[in-house]
């Protein structure tokens, strides 16, 4: 007789998957559950917007990354996820967020090496790009007015803020829709920063605005500060650097803030569709032209972050490749 075939059970849920708990709880207690749930993001909403009131913009990695982590835990209280979800973000990361403050700590230390900071193979280059002057004093003297500031000023200053936490938006939305590409990023941001700092170590370097008060440069002007110094915003800085030791003004190169636009093109563009693509080339074009306006970094600086983001995506993308076909070989010997 032929047996009737049952459909195989669903296979379990992932383990890095929230799901809502649906346990019946007694009266109070699910009340007290649900309006905790109703107000996760209005309390939070209200933090942030005191904190902005009474600290300023958060604009450091560290202050950033202590908000973010606070959204994700917001997030999993008004989807229903109990403590597991509590877990799960601090699981995944904490850790993360252990490693951005150590490299907020850790960065200062290149402000206080042995040998002076570097200026003058930056300027070079970027007067020979610039056909005898740099495009930073030909941006500056064509487009900026002190005390008067246009809509691309401000447009600037919202690209370069960006900087201190697109990645992190980035990664928050991939740990909740795809936790394998979260891990494949987290690695690639991770390489590139601490490269960035093994480089601020051995070659500190000026960037336009510190060249030119050095006087090696015309007069230059910091837009995106002169430009949020007369908005009025305050801004909150780090933790760590805040008025302390560990600030430094001689991490310029390569360019980490055009270096993460280059990581997030490199990493996305193969499986990007076409808008997105067109984004993602945006992106690190719009941060190029604020750095190099805005006194920020020499042009060498932005090539440097960029030919540092293909290596470390490129790079880590071939150890993954590598890593599959050794655990595949393992599992299906020849």
């Amino acid at each position: 007789m032929t047996k009737l075939l049952r459909p195989a059970p669903p296979p379990p849920a992932s383990a890095g998957r929230l799901r809502p708990v649906t346990r019946p709880l007694p009266g109070a207690r699910a009340s007290a559950l649900t309006r905790l749930r109703l107000l996760a993001w209005p309390l939070y909403l209200v933090a942030l917007l005191w904190y902005v009131r009474t600290y300023g913009l958060p604009y450091s990695n560290d202050v950033v990354f202590c908000w973010l982590i606070g959204a994700l835990l917001a997030a999993a209280v008004h989807s229903g996820h109990g403590t597991r979800g509590f877990l799960l973000v601090l699981r995944d990361w904490v850790p993360v967020m252990a490693v951005v403050w150590a490299y907020s700590l850790l960065r200062g230390y290149g402000a206080h090496t042995p040998w002076a900071p570097h200026w003058r193979p930056q300027l070079r280059a970027d007067e020979l790009l610039g056909f005898g002057e740099t495009w930073t004093v030909r941006l500056q003297h064509g487009l900026y007015t002190a005390g008067s500031p246009h809509w691309y000023d401000y447009a600037a200053v919202l690209v370069y803020m960006s900087h201190f936490f697109m990645i992190f938006v980035v990664l928050a939305v991939l740990w909740r829709r795809r936790h394998d590409r979260f891990r494949h990023l987290l690695t690639c941001y991770l390489a590139l920063t601490f490269a960035g700092f093994a480089t601020y170590l051995l070659f500190p370097a000026d960037p336009p605005w510190l060249t030119a008060q050095e006087g090696h440069m015309p007069a230059l002007t910091r837009v995106v500060s002169d430009v949020l110094t007369q908005s009025g915003l305050p801004r909150a800085g780090s933790v760590f650097e805040n008025g302390s030791r560990f600030a430094n003004d001689v991490a310029a190169m390569p360019s980490l803030h055009s270096a993460y636009p280059a990581m997030l093109l490199f990493f996305f563009w193969p499986t990007a569709a076409r808008w997105v693509r067109v984004l993602l080339v945006a992106y690190p074009l719009a941060m190029a032209f604020t750095l190099v306006y805005g006194a920020e970094h020499f042009i060498v600086d932005v090539l440097a972050g960029w030919a540092y983001a293909a290596a470390v995506v490129y790079g880590v993308r071939w150890l993954r490749a590598r890593r599959r076909a050794r655990l595949l070989a393992v599992a299906v010997p020849g």
